[in-house]
């Protein structure tokens, strides 16, 4: 009842009584071929075998491979992945992804509003025992098992793999709105190359009566009805959202901010074309070039007058807030949403990595540095805004009202414009913002991409290109109806609801599968593989269950009391909240339908079903030596 894997007539090429080699993977003559019994589960060496597979510390069988000499289609594929050309290419592709827009205007924000600086404390509690941890479990899978968000189901859990396809939808909705703000930023660049920078008179077409310049040298004095030049410049200007009046009426679409973005895709398209290779040359200079940038600020923040006041303001604790569930909450979201984990983007990096990588060692560096470089920018922003409140004569509070893309745009835009060589600062800071946000586009989309090649790979393997293609045009359409007068209501509908709870279930749902269905000892015994000792009992104690509690607790706390939204003055409606969470759950809605879907096609009794669906169907290939060893 059994079949040889391989026939004569398949490795006829191959010398009597010797061995041969197929893509550099060393392959038993056919006298000591495998059987497969017909379960496809249980392996035995024939009699022609040297001795017994042998047994390797992941708890799986290790057997070699037998593959055809003419490199035929195999039960396994036994390709050569592509790997990154330097280990520093993976590092700051990673650094690049992790260290984003949002470190620059989130967390500064979020830190002086939760108690300054006793916010560092559930900070830091929330990184070492829910972010990291989660971050290292994603690195560690990726490298493992070789494969995208989709496809890597079949090795872990297959009746999971719909949050292989919800990964990649809420990727395509993150592209749809953030590269956006790229084009905002692309845009004030292209601005900024003028003696005056055109954010600091009141005497523009765009201007209205409110306009008030208080850094003019007349005596002005400022009212509750006083709008500054930059923020006009920023939404009656860039934005043009006074032709808007809200998401029940969009307006048309702005060319000027459409052919920034088209900009911004084409050079998104030629970094990643090509696959890590290319993108990962290019992280050296998006990934590093922020890092120059945000010293010269922070040194030329630090020398301002007043700069003293935003620092104080940034970092005195307010230890009651402690005793306050939000301050516990936003600390959770903001260092889950920093590092990033739940998009794709660290399975894809990590499956280019060499099998025995320390990807231990890069979770420890690299979200080390993520998490420094959002306390760094918490300077480079506070100081200006001391500097602000000074020259207003206003408390910093005052100032620092503006959140989001608003601090960056109008609040930080001004201050730079009001500073000596104010044309400098103003350009190397929107360079800072575009290439801040490109290596993180990068990354969005390689998780897409990574997950669909590796899961239809007789379709797309040989036409990366053109599916990044079409990947591209297809982010640029369906970032139109942000580029429309009203779009800044939508990106801000998108960043809310589209995203949020749908990553959190999604990183709930794997943390979960890896964990307890997987199995933690199976998950160790996998890294032990890789990088010669397993985790210890902290990781295991957070895989199990202090990290799906802390993805629990913050998803439900954001379910049970959702964001009540504000832009401007338009106060969003009742019905766009439950346009977000439908957007949300177009997402998540993968993950019950592949599992029905699953179980139907299984065939077998319920129960048979379930046991096969919860199993994993595919082998991973683990190296040894010069021998490629199955996992089955």
């Amino acid at each position: 009842e059994t079949e040889p894997l391989t026939s004569r007539k398949d490795v006829s090429d191959c010398n009597e009584g010797e061995d041969c080699k197929e893509n550099g993977l060393l392959v038993r003559n056919p006298k000591s071929a495998l059987r497969l019994v017909e379960d496809g589960n249980k392996v035995h060496p024939t009699q022609g075998d040297k001795g017994e597979a042998a047994q390797i510390s992941n708890g799986y069988s290790g057997v070699q491979s037998s593959v055809p000499c003419k490199g035929q289609q195999q039960l396994m594929e036994l390709e050569d992945r592509e790997t990154w050309s330097k280990k520093m290419d993976f590092l700051l592709s990673v650094i690049g992804y992790a260290v984003d827009l949002g470190n620059v205007w989130r967390f500064p924000y979020i830190c002086y509003q939760n108690g300054g600086g006793a916010f560092l404390i559930p900070y830091t509690i929330m990184a070492i025992f829910g972010g990291i941890p989660l971050f290292y479990m994603e690195l560690a899978l990726g490298q493992y098992h070789r494969n995208g968000c989709i496809s890597i189901w079949r090795k872990i859990c297959p009746i999971f793999k719909g949050i292989g396809f919800a990964i990649c939808i809420i990727d395509l909705y993150v592209a749809s709105y953030y590269n956006t703000i790229m084009a905002w930023a692309f845009y004030y660049l292209i601005s900024s190359f003028t003696v005056e920078l055109p954010w600091t008179s009141c005497t523009n077409v765009w201007n209205t009566g409110n306009c008030t310049n208080y850094f003019s040298k007349d005596n002005v004095s400022w009212t509750l009805h006083s709008i500054s030049p930059a923020e006009e410049f920023y939404t009656r200007h860039v934005l043009q959202a006074h032709r808007s009046n809200g998401l029940d009426d969009l307006g048309g679409i702005s060319w000027q901010l459409t052919l920034c973005l088209l900009l911004i895709f084409t050079i998104v398209y030629f970094s990643i074309w090509k696959g890590v290779k290319t993108s990962g040359k290019v992280v050296w200079v998006t990934a590093t070039f922020p890092y120059v940038i945000l010293f010269i600020l922070l040194v030329r923040g630090a020398t301002l007058p007043g700069a003293w006041r935003g620092v104080l303001y940034y970092l005195k604790p307010d230890w009651q807030k402690l005793l306050a569930t939000e301050v516990w909450v936003d600390a959770a979201a903001q260092i889950f949403f920093s590092l990033g984990p739940g998009f794709g983007v660290l399975l894809a990096y990590a499956s280019y990595n060499k099998f025995h990588n320390n990807c231990y060692q890069d979770a420890l560096v690299t979200s080390t540095v993520n998490c420094v470089t959002s306390f760094v920018s918490g300077f480079v922003i506070f100081t200006v805004l001391g500097y602000m409140a000074e020259m207003r004569n206003e408390d910093v509070s005052e100032v620092a009202k503006d959140t989001g893309p608003s601090l960056l745009f109008i609040t930080y835009a001004e201050a730079i414009a009001n500073m000596p060589a104010s044309t400098f600062f103003a350009i190397i800071f929107f360079l800072m913002l575009l290439t801040l946000g490109l290596d993180s586009t990068f990354a969005g989309l390689e998780g897409v991409i990574t997950g669909v090649l590796d899961e239809f790979p007789h379709v797309w393997s040989k036409r990366r290109e053109l599916f990044v293609l079409g990947l591209t045009i297809v982010c640029f359409l369906g970032s139109l109806a942000t580029l429309t007068f009203g779009g800044a209501y939508v990106v801000k509908l998108f960043e809310e609801y589209a995203t949020g709870p749908a990553v959190l279930t999604v990183v709930f749902l794997e943390a979960v599968a890896v964990a307890w269905f997987y199995g933690i000892t199976q998950f160790c015994n996998d890294v032990k593989e890789m990088l010669g000792f397993t985790p210890g009992w902290y990781w295991r104690v957070c895989w199990v269950a202090i990290s799906p509690i802390f993805l629990l607790f913050v998803t439900c706390s954001f379910l049970s009391n959702p964001p009540a939204l504000r832009l401007f003055d338009y106060n969003y409606p009742y019905w766009t909240t439950v346009v977000g969470y439908c957007i949300g759950t177009s997402s998540i809605i993968c993950i019950p339908i592949y599992m029905v879907y699953r179980l139907i096609i299984t065939p077998g009794t319920l129960k048979e079903r379930i046991l096969k669906s919860i199993t994993p169907e595919t082998a991973t290939e683990i190296p040894f030596g010069d021998i490629r060893m199955n996992a089955v």
